[in-house]
Protein backbone atom coordinates (compact mmCIF):
# COMPACT_ATOMS: atom_id res chain seq x y z
CA UNK A 1 0.00 0.00 0.00
CA UNK A 2 1.86 3.83 -0.96
CA UNK A 3 2.15 6.21 1.56
CA UNK A 4 -1.83 8.16 1.33
CA UNK A 5 -2.52 10.93 3.02
CA UNK A 6 -4.75 10.08 6.78
CA UNK A 7 -6.72 13.23 7.60
CA UNK A 8 -6.36 14.69 11.15
CA UNK A 9 -8.91 16.93 12.72
CA UNK A 10 -7.42 20.42 13.38
CA UNK A 11 -6.36 20.14 16.84
CA UNK A 12 -3.99 17.05 16.61
CA UNK A 13 -2.93 19.02 13.28
CA UNK A 14 -2.38 21.80 15.76
CA UNK A 15 -0.52 19.50 18.43
CA UNK A 16 1.76 18.38 15.20
CA UNK A 17 2.50 21.57 14.14
CA UNK A 18 3.73 21.97 17.44
CA UNK A 19 6.15 19.05 17.40
CA UNK A 20 3.80 16.60 19.30
CA UNK A 21 4.65 12.97 18.15
CA UNK A 22 1.33 11.65 18.67
CA UNK A 23 -1.80 11.07 16.74
CA UNK A 24 -4.35 10.00 19.64
CA UNK A 25 -7.47 8.31 18.37
CA UNK A 26 -10.48 10.09 17.53
CA UNK A 27 -13.08 10.75 15.17
CA UNK A 28 -10.80 12.09 12.58
CA UNK A 29 -8.95 9.11 12.64
CA UNK A 30 -12.04 6.31 12.19
CA UNK A 31 -12.39 7.11 9.37
CA UNK A 32 -9.25 6.53 8.23
CA UNK A 33 -8.39 3.73 5.45
CA UNK A 34 -8.05 0.71 6.54
CA UNK A 35 -4.06 -0.59 7.07
CA UNK A 36 -2.15 -2.79 8.94
CA UNK A 37 0.13 -2.08 12.02
CA UNK A 38 3.06 -0.99 10.86
CA UNK A 39 2.04 0.62 8.12
CA UNK A 40 4.28 4.00 6.78
CA UNK A 41 1.28 6.31 6.53
CA UNK A 42 1.64 10.66 5.82
CA UNK A 43 -0.34 12.85 8.03
CA UNK A 44 -2.14 16.03 6.15
CA UNK A 45 -4.59 18.35 8.01
CA UNK A 46 -7.97 18.95 5.92
CA UNK A 47 -6.52 21.57 3.46
CA UNK A 48 -4.14 18.65 2.50
CA UNK A 49 -1.29 20.34 4.05
CA UNK A 50 1.51 17.32 4.70
CA UNK A 51 2.06 17.33 8.14
CA UNK A 52 3.98 14.22 9.23
CA UNK A 53 5.12 10.79 8.53
CA UNK A 54 4.26 8.12 11.31
CA UNK A 55 3.79 4.38 11.99
CA UNK A 56 0.14 3.55 12.19
CA UNK A 57 -1.30 1.30 14.86
CA UNK A 58 -4.94 1.00 14.33
CA UNK A 59 -5.78 -0.87 17.08
CA UNK A 60 -4.03 1.72 19.74
CA UNK A 61 -4.92 4.72 21.90
CA UNK A 62 -1.90 6.69 20.46
CA UNK A 63 -3.24 5.49 16.61
CA UNK A 64 -0.20 7.24 14.78
CA UNK A 65 3.20 7.90 16.32
CA UNK A 66 5.43 10.29 14.54
CA UNK A 67 8.91 9.10 12.95
CA UNK A 68 10.08 12.73 10.80
CA UNK A 69 8.18 15.65 9.86
CA UNK A 70 9.45 15.30 6.69
CA UNK A 71 8.18 13.11 4.16
CA UNK A 72 11.03 9.58 4.57
CA UNK A 73 11.05 5.93 4.05
CA UNK A 74 11.78 3.75 6.82
CA UNK A 75 14.70 1.95 5.99
CA UNK A 76 17.91 0.86 7.80
CA UNK A 77 20.31 3.51 6.50
CA UNK A 78 17.42 5.60 8.53
CA UNK A 79 17.13 3.41 11.38
CA UNK A 80 20.90 3.59 11.58
CA UNK A 81 21.59 7.38 11.66
CA UNK A 82 18.59 7.53 14.22
CA UNK A 83 20.39 4.85 16.61
CA UNK A 84 23.53 6.78 15.43
CA UNK A 85 22.49 10.15 17.10
CA UNK A 86 21.16 8.46 20.20
CA UNK A 87 25.04 6.92 20.44
CA UNK A 88 26.43 10.35 19.86
CA UNK A 89 24.64 12.01 22.50
CA UNK A 90 25.29 9.77 25.54
CA UNK A 91 28.96 9.61 24.46
CA UNK A 92 29.24 13.34 24.19
CA UNK A 93 26.60 14.43 27.32
CA UNK A 94 26.40 12.11 29.76
CA UNK A 95 29.21 10.72 32.18
CA UNK A 96 27.92 6.82 33.00
CA UNK A 97 31.05 6.53 35.34
CA UNK A 98 31.45 3.29 35.99
CA UNK A 99 27.85 2.04 34.83
CA UNK A 100 27.43 -0.93 32.10
CA UNK A 101 23.63 -0.60 32.24
CA UNK A 102 21.96 2.14 30.57
CA UNK A 103 19.63 3.62 27.90
CA UNK A 104 20.56 3.50 24.33
CA UNK A 105 17.20 4.52 22.38
CA UNK A 106 14.22 6.08 24.70
CA UNK A 107 11.74 5.94 22.51
CA UNK A 108 10.11 9.66 21.53
CA UNK A 109 12.78 11.05 23.45
CA UNK A 110 15.84 9.90 20.31
CA UNK A 111 12.93 10.10 17.67
CA UNK A 112 12.11 6.22 17.33
CA UNK A 113 9.05 7.01 19.11
CA UNK A 114 7.41 3.40 20.78
CA UNK A 115 10.22 1.25 21.39
CA UNK A 116 12.85 1.32 24.12
CA UNK A 117 16.86 -0.14 23.78
CA UNK A 118 18.45 -0.76 27.17
CA UNK A 119 22.27 -1.81 27.44
CA UNK A 120 22.86 -4.54 30.04
CA UNK A 121 26.78 -5.35 29.88
CA UNK A 122 27.52 -6.59 26.42
CA UNK A 123 23.48 -7.69 25.93
CA UNK A 124 20.41 -5.65 24.51
CA UNK A 125 16.94 -5.27 25.48
CA UNK A 126 14.57 -4.00 22.85
CA UNK A 127 11.18 -3.37 24.15
CA UNK A 128 8.05 -2.34 22.12
CA UNK A 129 5.48 -0.44 23.18
CA UNK A 130 3.43 -0.66 20.12
CA UNK A 131 3.00 -3.45 17.53
CA UNK A 132 3.73 -0.95 14.76
CA UNK A 133 7.00 -1.71 15.06
CA UNK A 134 6.75 -5.53 15.40
CA UNK A 135 7.04 -5.60 10.95
CA UNK A 136 10.37 -3.93 11.57
CA UNK A 137 12.40 -5.20 14.50
CA UNK A 138 14.62 -7.54 11.96
CA UNK A 139 16.06 -4.46 10.23
CA UNK A 140 16.13 -2.71 13.91
CA UNK A 141 18.17 -5.91 15.03
CA UNK A 142 20.33 -5.51 12.33
CA UNK A 143 21.48 -2.43 12.82
CA UNK A 144 22.13 -2.65 16.42
CA UNK A 145 23.98 -5.71 15.58
CA UNK A 146 26.21 -3.38 13.08
CA UNK A 147 26.74 -0.74 14.85
CA UNK A 148 26.89 -2.31 19.27
CA UNK A 149 28.63 -5.96 18.59
CA UNK A 150 26.44 -7.09 21.29
CA UNK A 151 26.24 -10.66 22.97
CA UNK A 152 22.89 -10.72 22.19
CA UNK A 153 19.81 -9.30 22.44
CA UNK A 154 16.12 -9.82 24.15
CA UNK A 155 12.83 -8.46 23.50
CA UNK A 156 10.88 -8.02 26.07
CA UNK A 157 6.97 -8.40 26.16
CA UNK A 158 4.93 -5.54 26.91
CA UNK A 159 1.13 -6.15 27.13
CA UNK A 160 -1.35 -3.33 27.04
CA UNK A 161 -2.21 -4.62 30.29
CA UNK A 162 0.61 -4.97 32.88
CA UNK A 163 -0.99 -4.46 36.31
CA UNK A 164 -2.17 -8.60 36.80
CA UNK A 165 1.10 -9.37 35.47
CA UNK A 166 3.35 -7.52 37.79
CA UNK A 167 4.30 -10.19 40.13
CA UNK A 168 4.19 -12.95 37.84
CA UNK A 169 7.62 -14.89 37.78
CA UNK A 170 7.43 -16.33 34.23
CA UNK A 171 9.45 -15.74 30.57
CA UNK A 172 8.23 -12.74 28.85
CA UNK A 173 11.65 -12.39 27.36
CA UNK A 174 12.70 -13.74 23.40
CA UNK A 175 16.55 -14.22 22.39
CA UNK A 176 16.56 -12.27 19.01
CA UNK A 177 19.73 -12.99 18.27
CA UNK A 178 23.60 -14.32 20.12
CA UNK A 179 23.46 -16.20 22.88
CA UNK A 180 21.38 -16.63 25.76
CA UNK A 181 22.37 -15.12 29.30
CA UNK A 182 22.67 -18.55 32.25
CA UNK A 183 20.96 -17.07 35.34
CA UNK A 184 21.19 -13.67 36.56
CA UNK A 185 23.54 -11.23 34.57
CA UNK A 186 25.57 -9.06 37.33
CA UNK A 187 25.77 -5.26 35.51
CA UNK A 188 27.49 -2.08 37.12
CA UNK A 189 25.74 1.11 38.30
CA UNK A 190 27.55 4.25 39.50
CA UNK A 191 30.28 1.29 41.09
CA UNK A 192 28.08 -1.30 42.61
CA UNK A 193 27.12 -4.90 41.49
CA UNK A 194 23.32 -4.95 40.80
CA UNK A 195 21.78 -8.42 39.60
CA UNK A 196 19.32 -7.95 36.02
CA UNK A 197 17.18 -11.22 34.74
CA UNK A 198 17.37 -10.84 31.35
CA UNK A 199 14.16 -13.56 30.57
CA UNK A 200 11.75 -13.92 33.65
CA UNK A 201 9.00 -11.68 35.07
CA UNK A 202 7.92 -7.88 33.33
CA UNK A 203 10.70 -5.95 34.12
CA UNK A 204 14.56 -7.05 34.63
CA UNK A 205 14.58 -5.99 38.24
CA UNK A 206 16.79 -2.57 37.83
CA UNK A 207 15.22 0.76 37.19
CA UNK A 208 18.05 2.65 34.88
CA UNK A 209 16.06 5.31 35.17
CA UNK A 210 17.09 6.26 38.73
CA UNK A 211 20.49 6.02 38.40
CA UNK A 212 21.53 9.72 38.96
CA UNK A 213 19.37 9.78 41.53
CA UNK A 214 20.81 6.88 43.23
CA UNK A 215 24.18 8.73 43.05
CA UNK A 216 22.51 11.26 44.66
CA UNK A 217 21.53 9.03 47.59
CA UNK A 218 24.79 8.28 48.22
CA UNK A 219 25.72 11.31 49.26
CA UNK A 220 23.13 11.73 51.75
CA UNK A 221 23.27 8.46 53.47
CA UNK A 222 26.14 7.91 55.22
CA UNK A 223 25.33 7.10 59.24
CA UNK A 224 21.56 7.22 58.61
CA UNK A 225 19.17 4.50 59.66
CA UNK A 226 17.14 4.17 56.30
CA UNK A 227 13.97 2.76 55.90
CA UNK A 228 13.44 1.94 51.98
CA UNK A 229 9.94 1.42 51.24
CA UNK A 230 8.44 -0.79 48.17
CA UNK A 231 12.11 -2.04 48.01
CA UNK A 232 11.49 -3.98 44.62
CA UNK A 233 15.03 -5.54 44.25
CA UNK A 234 16.95 -3.42 46.57
CA UNK A 235 18.67 -1.19 44.56
CA UNK A 236 18.37 1.78 46.43
CA UNK A 237 19.32 0.17 49.48
CA UNK A 238 22.00 -1.41 48.14
CA UNK A 239 23.04 2.15 46.98
CA UNK A 240 22.57 3.23 50.91
CA UNK A 241 24.18 0.62 52.49
CA UNK A 242 27.28 1.15 50.19
CA UNK A 243 27.24 4.62 51.17
CA UNK A 244 27.65 3.94 54.68
CA UNK A 245 24.15 3.71 56.30
CA UNK A 246 24.39 2.43 59.98
CA UNK A 247 21.52 0.46 58.91
CA UNK A 248 18.59 -0.61 56.25
CA UNK A 249 15.26 -1.57 56.51
CA UNK A 250 13.99 -2.77 52.90
CA UNK A 251 10.38 -2.97 52.91
CA UNK A 252 8.14 -4.64 50.01
CA UNK A 253 5.55 -7.36 49.46
CA UNK A 254 7.39 -9.70 47.25
CA UNK A 255 9.12 -12.08 49.41
CA UNK A 256 10.87 -12.82 45.89
CA UNK A 257 12.01 -9.96 45.24
CA UNK A 258 13.31 -9.15 48.80
CA UNK A 259 15.80 -12.27 48.31
CA UNK A 260 16.61 -10.75 44.87
CA UNK A 261 17.67 -7.78 47.11
CA UNK A 262 19.73 -9.71 49.38
CA UNK A 263 21.74 -11.49 46.54
CA UNK A 264 22.42 -8.12 45.66
CA UNK A 265 23.58 -6.97 49.14
CA UNK A 266 25.96 -10.34 48.68
CA UNK A 267 26.69 -9.51 45.35
CA UNK A 268 28.44 -5.64 47.24
CA UNK A 269 30.50 -7.75 49.79
CA UNK A 270 27.65 -5.85 51.99
CA UNK A 271 26.35 -8.91 54.53
CA UNK A 272 22.19 -8.80 54.10
CA UNK A 273 22.08 -9.77 58.01
CA UNK A 274 23.87 -6.52 59.12
CA UNK A 275 20.72 -5.00 57.64
CA UNK A 276 16.56 -5.61 57.50
CA UNK A 277 14.58 -7.09 54.88
CA UNK A 278 10.45 -6.89 55.73
CA UNK A 279 8.02 -8.86 53.91
CA UNK A 280 4.54 -7.34 53.54
CA UNK A 281 1.96 -4.25 53.03
CA UNK A 282 4.00 -1.16 53.37
CA UNK A 283 1.42 0.60 54.90
CA UNK A 284 0.97 -2.02 57.51
CA UNK A 285 3.94 -2.48 58.02
CA UNK A 286 4.48 1.25 58.69
CA UNK A 287 1.75 0.90 61.45
CA UNK A 288 3.99 -1.80 63.47
CA UNK A 289 7.10 -0.04 62.80
CA UNK A 290 4.92 3.07 64.50
CA UNK A 291 3.75 0.95 67.36
CA UNK A 292 7.56 -0.74 68.01
CA UNK A 293 8.46 2.46 68.52
CA UNK A 294 10.74 3.11 65.91
CA UNK A 295 12.66 5.69 64.06
CA UNK A 296 14.42 6.83 60.87
CA UNK A 297 16.44 9.42 59.67
CA UNK A 298 16.01 9.04 55.89
CA UNK A 299 12.72 7.19 54.61
CA UNK A 300 12.48 6.42 50.76
CA UNK A 301 9.39 5.55 49.17
CA UNK A 302 9.09 4.92 45.28
CA UNK A 303 6.28 2.98 44.57
CA UNK A 304 4.22 1.80 41.69
CA UNK A 305 1.83 3.86 39.81
CA UNK A 306 -0.39 1.17 40.93
CA UNK A 307 -0.34 -2.24 42.93
CA UNK A 308 -2.77 -4.52 45.04
CA UNK A 309 -1.69 -6.73 47.94
CA UNK A 310 -4.55 -8.55 49.17
CA UNK A 311 -7.58 -6.19 50.06
CA UNK A 312 -4.72 -3.18 49.92
CA UNK A 313 -4.96 -0.93 46.91
CA UNK A 314 -2.25 1.66 45.85
CA UNK A 315 -2.58 4.54 43.27
CA UNK A 316 -0.70 7.50 42.73
CA UNK A 317 -3.46 9.68 43.09
CA UNK A 318 -4.87 9.90 46.77
CA UNK A 319 -2.38 6.96 48.05
CA UNK A 320 0.60 9.39 48.08
CA UNK A 321 -0.48 11.38 50.61
CA UNK A 322 -1.95 8.20 52.64
CA UNK A 323 1.71 6.89 52.79
CA UNK A 324 3.49 10.21 53.65
CA UNK A 325 1.47 11.14 57.03
CA UNK A 326 2.11 7.72 57.50
CA UNK A 327 5.80 7.46 57.55
CA UNK A 328 6.29 10.85 59.12
CA UNK A 329 5.66 10.06 62.50
CA UNK A 330 8.72 7.74 61.85
CA UNK A 331 11.56 9.84 60.51
CA UNK A 332 13.21 12.40 62.95
CA UNK A 333 13.19 15.89 62.69
CA UNK A 334 15.29 17.61 60.02
CA UNK A 335 15.18 13.75 58.30
CA UNK A 336 14.74 13.49 54.96
CA UNK A 337 11.77 11.98 53.16
CA UNK A 338 12.75 11.15 49.56
CA UNK A 339 9.60 10.40 47.36
CA UNK A 340 9.33 9.75 43.75
CA UNK A 341 6.55 8.52 41.32
CA UNK A 342 6.80 7.55 37.41
CA UNK A 343 3.11 7.64 37.22
CA UNK A 344 2.91 10.08 33.60
CA UNK A 345 -0.18 11.25 34.28
CA UNK A 346 0.39 12.93 37.39
CA UNK A 347 2.27 15.87 37.19
CA UNK A 348 5.04 18.08 39.41
CA UNK A 349 1.43 20.31 40.83
CA UNK A 350 -0.46 17.53 41.90
CA UNK A 351 2.31 15.37 43.26
CA UNK A 352 3.50 18.24 45.32
CA UNK A 353 -0.22 19.03 46.86
CA UNK A 354 -0.50 15.14 47.34
CA UNK A 355 2.95 15.46 49.48
CA UNK A 356 1.02 18.64 51.44
CA UNK A 357 -2.03 16.36 52.26
CA UNK A 358 0.43 14.09 53.53
CA UNK A 359 2.59 16.51 55.75
CA UNK A 360 -0.57 18.61 57.23
CA UNK A 361 -2.43 15.14 57.57
CA UNK A 362 0.78 14.05 59.57
CA UNK A 363 0.79 17.67 61.72
CA UNK A 364 4.47 18.30 60.19
CA UNK A 365 5.71 20.23 57.33
CA UNK A 366 8.20 18.90 54.61
CA UNK A 367 10.51 21.64 52.96
CA UNK A 368 11.65 20.31 49.24
CA UNK A 369 15.82 20.63 48.83
CA UNK A 370 16.12 18.42 45.43
CA UNK A 371 13.89 18.24 42.44
CA UNK A 372 14.83 16.07 39.95
CA UNK A 373 13.79 13.94 37.10
CA UNK A 374 15.18 10.45 35.50
CA UNK A 375 18.66 10.26 34.34
CA UNK A 376 19.82 11.88 31.41
CA UNK A 377 20.30 8.91 28.75
CA UNK A 378 15.87 8.58 29.16
CA UNK A 379 16.21 11.96 27.22
CA UNK A 380 12.55 13.83 26.28
CA UNK A 381 11.91 16.62 23.72
CA UNK A 382 10.80 19.79 24.95
CA UNK A 383 7.65 18.96 22.51
CA UNK A 384 6.53 16.19 24.87
CA UNK A 385 5.76 16.85 27.80
CA UNK A 386 4.78 13.41 28.56
CA UNK A 387 8.31 12.39 28.10
CA UNK A 388 8.85 14.04 31.44
CA UNK A 389 7.23 11.09 33.93
CA UNK A 390 9.74 10.67 36.91
CA UNK A 391 9.40 13.06 39.66
CA UNK A 392 11.68 12.28 42.64
CA UNK A 393 11.66 14.85 45.38
CA UNK A 394 13.89 15.33 48.39
CA UNK A 395 12.53 16.97 51.44
CA UNK A 396 13.59 17.85 55.22
CA UNK A 397 10.69 17.32 58.03
CA UNK A 398 9.90 20.38 60.27
CA UNK A 399 7.46 20.75 62.90
CA UNK A 400 4.10 22.39 61.71
CA UNK A 401 5.03 25.80 61.32
CA UNK A 402 1.22 26.98 62.48
CA UNK A 403 -1.42 29.56 61.33
CA UNK A 404 0.25 32.71 60.80
CA UNK A 405 -2.55 35.68 60.59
Amino acid sequence: MQKSAFIVGPQTAQMLQLGHPWVIADRYTQQWPKAPAGQIIQLADETGRQLATALLDPDDRVVARVLDFSPMDLTPDWIQGRVRQALDLRRRHLDLGDTSAWRLINGEGDFLPGLTVDCYGDYLMIQLFSRAWRPHLPMLVTVLQKLLEPAGIYEKFRPQQTRSLADRSKKMSRLLCGRAVAGRLTVRENGLNLLVDMEEGLNTGLFGDQRENRRDLMKRAAGARVLNLFAYTGAFSVAAAAAGAVKVTSVDASVAYLDWARDNFAANRLNPKRHEFLAGDCRQVLQELRRGGRGFDLIIMDPPSFSTVGKSRFTTSGGTAELVAEAMPLLEDGGLLITSSNHQKVDLADYLKELRRGALAAGGSLKVIGNFGQAGDYPYPVTFPEGRYLKYLVSVKGCSPGTHF
